[in-house]
């Protein structure tokens, strides 16, 4: 896959087909930035695509397949005694110093003594899981320059950032959304680790614009008892289910699906009216 700037698409695409040696019927494009003359020779833009060569692609997903799924031994064992030391040690008081990276987005609210031992033991597995990922990002074409893992509390924190930071989340966050999806098959099925994945700042983005949005619907809520959010597409709907849950612990808060497969976030009094029968 190449970014491929240009004064027209048309000479985007011959540029592309030339540096990825292949045919133009064989090149698979998205436009990041349509060409414009501006005004009176001002504010011109040229094209920028994204391009990649079809059968070059195909070859990269086996890469990227065999990445996840085949993990040298010696690092399987490693990953084993990992996990194992963290379901049998029993707590100590151990000092360590450690270093977090981007301290707002990696705090989470632990008891520091209760979970010590745990902590220097996720640290290895939290150096395993970046090692692979930074080994995973270098088989693509996105120039990504930071990868940072910690391990708390059987959730991996991951956090990337590079000049192509933008294009790794894509359009309306569709290549966040499916690049969070496999990296949480492969470290819940592997590890049992949920995940939270920040891309350059826009996770804390979707997280402060949901925010802003659910602010007439807990009012809704709060004086009506119950409500729900508009339909929300991909990784907002958890965002949102998540500040809402936060938001009212003793009410039902659920992600339901409409007629059409959108979802949307509901709140009621149903909890409430089964503890009461009970």
């Amino acid at each position: 896959m190449k970014k491929v700037e240009a004064p027209t698409l048309e000479a985007a695409y011959a540029e592309a087909s030339k540096v990825l040696e292949c045919s133009i019927s064989e090149l698979q494009c998205e436009v990041v930035q349509h060409p414009s003359k501006g005004i009176l020779g001002f504010l011109k833009k040229n094209a920028i695509i994204v391009a990649t060569c079809k059968k070059a692609k195909e070859v990269k997903a086996e890469i990227s397949k065999k990445i996840i799924k085949e993990i040298p031994t010696e690092e399987e064992s490693v990953a084993t005694e990992i996990l194992a030391s963290v379901k049998e040690e029993t707590k100590e008081e151990v000092v360590s110093s450690k270093d977090t990276v981007l301290d707002s987005f990696f705090e989470v609210d632990t008891n520091e003594e209760e979970y010590v031992t745990e902590d220097v033991v996720y640290d290895e597995l939290a150096l395993l899981i970046e090692n692979q990922l930074k080994e995973l990002l270098e088989k693509s074409c996105f120039d990504i320059d930071v990868v940072e893992v910690d391990v708390v509390d059987n959730t991996a924190l991951i956090f990337i950032d590079g000049e192509d930071a933008a294009l790794l989340i894509g359009k309306e966050g569709y290549r966040y959304n499916a690049l969070s999806y496999m990296i949480f098959n492969w470290l819940h099925t592997k590890y049992e680790l949920f995940i939270k994945l920040e891309i350059a700042e826009f996770l804390t983005t979707q997280q402060e614009m949901i925010r802003n949005y659910i602010k007439p619907v807990i009012e809704n809520v709060e004086k009506h008892g119950k409500g729900k959010t508009r339909f929300l597409d991909g990784i907002l709907v958890q965002i949102a289910l998540e500040q809402l849950r936060e938001r009212f612990p003793d009410k039902y808060v659920a992600v339901k699906t409409g007629r059409e497969g959108k979802k949307f976030v509901v709140i009621n009094e149903f909890n409430n009216s089964s503890k009461s029968k009970n």
